[in-house]
């Protein structure tokens, strides 16, 4: 088998994953109770893209916790109104929730969607409190391509992008499920037209070769179940971030869609590693 038929096996999750139809219904149906019963701010503006916009679910209790959390889809799907459904979990658990949106590619590309976090992480950063959160206990999450803009976020040097923003910025990312050498990306060939990747342009959004940017903890988790190439990317970021590498959370029956189910099951593994990430298992 050649490379490009390998990698173009290999990184379509919806082939293998027959049924993911039914998980996408599920949070739909899941997300849109979310809104419609919880206390929630959305589609408050970070920027001026279209897409530049975030969902925010306070909680009334705790200690100013919030995790935004970054959806995936391939940079080119999906959106941020298809996770509310993770909100009553972190809410119950005294955690606020911002899932943020950016405009999809192939209207803009990979590089500029990270610009788009670090906008989206600049201001929530500086209107934390307005929602009754502590801009020092900012915790940042994603899935698959949201897992590789996490650990973008990880390694961004916010005094350089806007000198009123700490180096810490962040106090600790999960990456679940991320792609973090986006290198043969470039050979899959029902995702090149959208995303228009060449060598150059995919190692600058490469997080695995670039350094964290702090000591501050990074978690990584990814499904028993998904493809090797996943589980390759997965050991690849804590073989080469080993300064920030704070563990990865093993979940051995999960595939790359149910692995986010996981996320809003306070029962899971990977929402006990949430926990401890953000010390809110002491």
């Amino acid at each position: 088998m050649s490379d490009a038929a390998f990698y173009s096996r290999e990184y379509n999750n919806r082939a293998l994953v027959p049924e993911h139809p039914q998980f996408f219904a599920r949070w739909a149906d899941a997300s849109a109770r979310a809104r419609a019963t919880m206390i929630c701010y959305l589609d408050r503006r970070y920027g001026e893209g279209p897409g530049e916009t975030m969902d925010i679910f306070p909680a009334r209790k705790g200690d100013g916790s919030c995790m935004m959390f970054i959806h995936g889809g391939y940079w080119r799907a999906l959106d941020k109104s298809d996770f509310s459904f993770l909100a009553p979990a972190a809410v119950d658990a005294g955690v606020s929730l911002a899932a943020v949106n950016y405009d999809l590619c192939p209207k803009v590309t990979v590089e500029e969607i990270v610009r788009q976090m670090l906008r989206a992480s600049r201001w929530l950063f500086l209107n934390a409190e307005q929602y009754g959160m502590d801009e020092e206990r900012l915790y940042v999450a994603g899935h698959s391509a949201g897992g590789h803009l996490v650990a973008m976020l990880m390694a961004a040097l916010w005094p350089v992008f806007d000198e009123r923003l700490p180096k810490d910025l962040w106090k600790g990312g999960l990456a679940i499920s991320g792609i973090y050498d986006l290198r043969p990306l470039i050979q899959v060939d029902w995702l090149q037209p959208d995303l228009q990747l060449d060598e150059a342009s995919a190692l600058r959004v490469s997080p695995a070769f670039l350094p964290p940017a702090t000591r501050a903890p990074v978690m990584t988790c990814v499904g028993g179940k998904e493809s090797s190439e996943y589980r390759r990317q997965n050991a690849l970021l804590g073989e080469r971030w080993k300064s920030a590498f704070a563990g990865d959370i093993a979940m051995p029956g999960a595939n790359h869609f149910s692995v986010v189910d996981a996320l809003a099951d306070p029962g899971s593994a990977l929402f006990a590693g949430t926990r401890k990430l953000m010390k809110l298992d002491r």
